[in-house]
């Protein structure tokens, strides 16, 4: 389980298509502070396992499931990528329930700076997370734990700190690039448990 708080923004080494998936190493730093073969680490919100490492990167593989839903396969050498490992049980949780499971990839279509600094993006909501996407509510953004500002039937956004957008890869997104998402697993789950009465 992760919090969405992003840890470190890694540097992609390396992609190896083959097969309909693909082999990712990534430069990284603090989440390789206590790596092990199967421990997972989250990319841009996507957990993914460690299969090798060294002292300054690590390789994940990445499934044809993952290559479909996220944007893990238009990743190149010299992309940024947010990494966080999982919360330890000591650890502090700070943003919210995010499993690494992404649920779709959508379009950025708005990046909006505001006089105090912030800033405010639109995203395009796709049609299967309408459901649980709702204003004041959480949602992981390339892995990013943040709040729902405002949503409607076609589009969600969110307001942005200076601090956020300067330590994570949203500072360098723009319009048309594809992020991540990760609906509130909460949410699905009260679903699944009304769905049958309603």
């Amino acid at each position: 389980m992760f919090t969405g708080l992003v840890e470190e923004v890694g540097t992609v080494r390396s992609v190896t298509p083959g097969g309909g998936g693909a082999r990712v190493a990534i430069e990284a730093a603090v989440v390789l502070d206590d790596a092990a073969l199967g421990a997972s680490i989250a990319v841009n919100g996507c957990c993914l396992t460690v299969v090798e490492f060294d002292n300054n990167s690590w390789t994940a593989d990445a499934v044809p499931e993952t290559i479909d839903r996220t944007n893990i396969g238009a990743l190149q050498p010299g992309d940024r990528v947010n990494l966080e490992r999982p919360l330890a049980a000591n650890g502090r949780y700070g943003g919210h329930v995010v499993q690494g499971h992404v649920d779709a990839a959508t379009a950025i279509t708005a990046v909006d700076e505001l006089a105090d600094g912030s800033f405010r993006y639109t995203f395009s909501l796709p049609p299967s997370l309408a459901d649980y996407v709702v204003e004041k509510g959480s949602i992981a953004v390339d892995g990013i734990s943040l709040t729902v500002a405002a949503v409607d039937s076609s589009s969600f956004s969110i307001a942005l700190i200076p601090h956020t957008h300067e330590v994570t890869t949203l500072g360098a997104r723009t319009v048309g690039d594809q992020v991540n998402l990760e609906a509130d697993v909460l949410a699905k789950y009260v679903e699944r448990l009304v769905r049958p009465s309603l």
